[in-house]
């Protein structure tokens, strides 16, 4: 779709929908003759006839509910045993320190946040009586409190009730920096809160805040955490292991890197629910071997992140196979993160200091001539297909925050004339310039795509006068967060590396917080904070720095959707990153179970409806 003949018909599109001028059937056949996809169309919809000023918020009269088809008399455990296989396993079961989605997904079935996301982005509540909107009064006209008013009757799985002192206790605890939490920037805006009783809890927040949702929202921020487990000292050691929450699920046991079992929460609220009396999710191996344990050997019924080359998983394919393969909507994009910092030089014991430069890839001439020399399509076209275009922007998925600014082109002549012009000269086959050479190392996650896409980038940045040495590293260690863990994406010891990350939310600040310094640059990765911070590239542009904090106040949805344009663009066109591959990764899952429970949703994880998985008919 080109960006630059779409977006003005698509805002006159809308427009005329939030004026009533036309019906929504109208409008989803205007969107859908745009090039739209049905979930995109569905969530415009939804947000142009939404009755508050956030961006996401389920459509009054339209509200959809989570899936849970033939669950109506259904017998809790009666399905027996459910197996996932998971070939990055996760290595901790505490989502608000968990850096790695591997790690998350472990979490998922047991602790829950107040508010999911659907796979058309609306938002339906999940341990809440009802969304919150301005036009109740429970969401402050100036959107700088909000009112959350919990479900009755819901336990946590040791049987002790789930109350507001639980939403408050979790505030306090990710906003405490000796927690160290990754979500400490997203909980930053509440400046208070106040329990009315034990189902009501006021939030108050610094600024008028359209993304008051996001603390509570997602599989990626919104958890709650028991105050009565964890405001004990040193309890939370425990927890990473064994914690309690309100899901569906308990933890029966679990090895970090390996396996984790679990059990049907016998205190869940629903009691039909949940249908599969223990869950195993199985680490280890790789992508393509856990496809076939799902699709074609039927030893496991659901495999996560399905990256294999396309040929690959084609060659999988058979009508009487145990399996299927299950799209899965791209929004998150495979990337080259380059350092900012130095990774060779220690500085107060630490390496990658946030002060420290890097000794070339500062320098714009050099990231515009990666950015120019690597092959996005050959990657995109070659080991991902299944219509996963190669990459333009950070920021996919929602056509109202899709830049049409940005442009790609390959073109190798040019990225070895930018380095020529800019001072870095051949000696033998390496470029430099003041005795600093073009000499990096470039790691990623064990991974069999990973490792060739490794080798595109190489052969093309040798080819204009790089010398790449590459790196793997095992996945749970790679995206394991500890603080002792100096080969993690958190510590970024190395002047490239590459992973791909899915925003949290359709208008996800978070997610841009990976670019965002905070004050005095609280929020970059560096042992002060136990390199926790979201920011570690150690970028740090007082522009981007500006942007991002007016998006954080500004109610308009239209400004609000400039802002994110504007933050992509600053990202896109001075290469802080390079782009590769919007992806869309398929799933696998077995045929006996019945997939449109699963719910496969851009912006919650895989797992995030496992209480309403059962069989098919």
């Amino acid at each position: 779709m080109d960006q630059k003949t779409t977006t003005g018909p698509l805002r006159e599109l809308v427009d005329s929908f939030k004026a009533g001028k036309i019906n929504r059937r109208r409008f989803a056949q205007g969107a859908t003759a745009l090039g739209l996809s049905t979930p995109v169309v569905a969530f415009l919809a939804n947000n142009a006839v939404a009755q508050d000023a956030t961006p996401d918020a389920t459509a009054v009269g339209e509200a959809r509910v989570r899936p849970e088809v033939g669950t109506e008399n259904q017998e809790r455990g009666a399905g027996g045993d459910l197996n996932i296989i998971q070939w990055q396993a996760a290595t901790l079961l505490s989502p608000h320190v968990a850096t790695g989605v591997k790690d998350i997904l472990g979490c998922v079935i047991v602790l829950e946040p107040l508010i999911h996301y659907l796979s058309d982005a609306s938002m339906v509540p999940n341990l809440l009586t009802k969304m919150p909107s301005q036009a109740d009064g429970d969401l402050a006209e100036d959107l700088t409190s909000v009112t959350l008013t919990l479900m009755e009757g819901v336990t946590w799985s040791d049987g002790e009730p789930f109350t507001a002192n639980d939403v408050g206790f979790t505030i306090d605890w990710v906003q405490n920096p000796d927690n160290a939490s990754v979500n400490i920037g997203v909980y930053e805006p509440i400046e208070s809160y106040e329990v009315v009783d034990d189902l009501t809890i006021k939030v108050n927040f610094n600024a008028p805040n359209p993304f008051w949702f996001t603390p509570f929202a997602g599989t990626s921020t919104g958890y709650v955490y028991p105050k009565h487990v964890l405001e004990a000292e040193g309890s939370h050691d425990a927890f990473l292991s064994a914690p309690i929450g309100t899901g569906p699920y308990v933890v029966e046991s679990f090895t970090p890197n390996d396996v984790a079992v679990y059990v049907a929460n016998e205190n869940y609220r629903e009691p039909n629910k949940p249908f599969f009396s223990r869950v195993t999710i199985k680490g280890g191996g790789d992508a393509a071997a856990a496809a076939r344990a799902v699709v074609q050997t039927g030893e496991s019924d659901f495999a996560w992140n399905l990256q294999v080359e396309p040929d690959v998983l084609a060659g999988m394919e058979a009508e009487d196979n145990k399996g299927v393969f299950l799209p899965y909507p791209g929004v998150a994009v495979e990337r080259i993160n380059f350092n900012f910092s130095d990774p060779n030089k220690e500085v107060d014991g630490q390496r990658s200091e946030m002060n420290t430069p890097h000794p070339f890839l500062t320098d714009d001439a050099v990231r515009q001539a990666i950015n120019t020399a690597v092959d996005r399509e050959t990657i995109a076209n070659n080991f991902y297909g299944n219509g996963q275009p190669h990459a333009v922007n950070i920021l996919n998925g929602d056509p109202r925050t899709d830049s049409p600014n940005t442009t790609y082109t390959f073109d190798p002549d040019a990225a070895a004339a930018t380095l020529e012009e800019a001072g870095w000269v051949l000696d033998g086959d390496v470029r430099s310039k003041d005795g600093v050479a073009l000499e990096v190392v470039f790691a990623t996650s064990v991974n069999p795509v990973r490792q060739k896409e490794q080798a595109v980038v190489k052969a093309n940045l040798e080819a204009i006068g790089f010398k790449v040495q590459l790196e793997q590293i095992d996945a749970g260690i790679y995206f394991d967060g500890a603080e002792g863990n100096e080969q993690n994406i958190n510590h970024f010891y190395w002047d490239f590396c590459m992973y791909q990350s899915v925003p949290s939310t359709p208008r996800p600040l978070s997610f841009f917080e990976a670019w965002w310094s905070g004050d005095d640059g609280d929020n970059i990765a560096q042992k002060s904070n136990k390199w926790n911070g979201s920011n570690n590239s150690r970028y740090q542009n007082p522009e981007f720095d500006a942007v991002w904090e007016a998006a954080r106040v500004e109610p308009d949805p239209e400004k609000l959707a400039d802002l994110f344009i504007e933050m992509n663009d600053i990202i896109i066109n001075n290469n802080v990153i390079l782009p590769l591959v919007v992806v869309g990764s398929p799933r696998g899952a077995s045929k006996r179970l019945r997939h449109e429970n699963i719910e496969l949703a851009a912006y919650s994880y895989d797992y995030w409806n496992i209480a309403n998985w059962n069989l098919a008919e």
